[in-house]
């Protein structure tokens, strides 16, 4: 019997899959190797991820003292990588072109730039995008998604993939609450029917609000992954 079209599409995205998944297992060995935490930030473009890991720079230095090193993914220019440095933290961009997400590989070349025996967390700040990154497996330890407070507390719903796979969920703009029609409540529900083990965060990070607790969130796990002796 002929295989169709269909059959072969899936067949090929799933050795395309696992092909990376060995190639995100070589760099949690290489994170291992050298004691530092990876972090899969994703979202929407314009949810806010450049701006957090700005303040979360800032802050990290004042508050929780760890060194944190980026490895940026946009379709174009090398703009976010020039913000978090000129926050003062070290950064590689990646230009997909096309590609709607980052892979293991286009990470490791950002990991083998950066020195990572000065760093305690490094972030993936992935192709802004609620759909293809969370089928991506880049070698992190933890996945974030952010979720602006102006996009609506039903895209938990209506992008389950991608909120299912998250160990913290963050809205972000918080400022703007009081602006728009949107259930914070509603955000924690969803997200923990998809899994009950999530975080959920609350912050706004120009004005800086609830932004301890994230603070708070990355030295716990940086104190589970046996990286940090104490939380602040």
């Amino acid at each position: 019997m002929q295989e169709s079209k269909t059959t072969k599409s899936i067949n090929i995205f799933d050795k395309i899959l696992a092909a990376n998944d060995k190639e995100a297992q070589l760099n949690r060995e290489m994170l291992a190797k050298h004691k530092v935490l990876c972090i899969n930030l994703m979202s929407s473009p314009g949810a806010g991820k450049t701006t957090l890991l700005e303040s979360t720079i800032k802050c990290g230095r004042e508050y929780g003292g760890f060194r944190l090193g980026v490895v940026e993914g946009d379709l174009e220019t090398n703009k976010d990588a020039q913000r978090i440095q000129n926050a003062g933290a070290s950064a590689y961009q990646i230009t997909t072109g096309q590609t709607c997400h980052l892979d293991a590989l286009e990470v490791r070349r950002g990991l083998e730039y950066l020195d990572l025996d000065s760093l305690d967390i490094v972030f993936v700040e992935n192709v802004g995008n609620l759909v293809c990154p969370a089928s991506y497996d880049v070698g992190a330890h933890l996945n974030v998604v952010l979720l602006s407070v102006p996009e609506g507390a039903d895209k938990v719903a209506k992008y389950p993939v991608m909120f299912r796979r998250a160990d913290c969920v963050v809205v972000t703009k918080c400022a703007l609450l009081e602006h728009f029609d949107f259930d914070l409540q509603e955000v924690k529900e969803e997200a923990k029917k998809l899994n009950p083990q999530v975080e959920c965060i609350a912050l706004d990070s120009k004005s800086k609000e609830g932004l301890e607790q994230w603070i708070v969130f990355l030295n716990k796990k940086l104190q589970e992954a046996g990286l940090k002796s104490e939380i602040y």
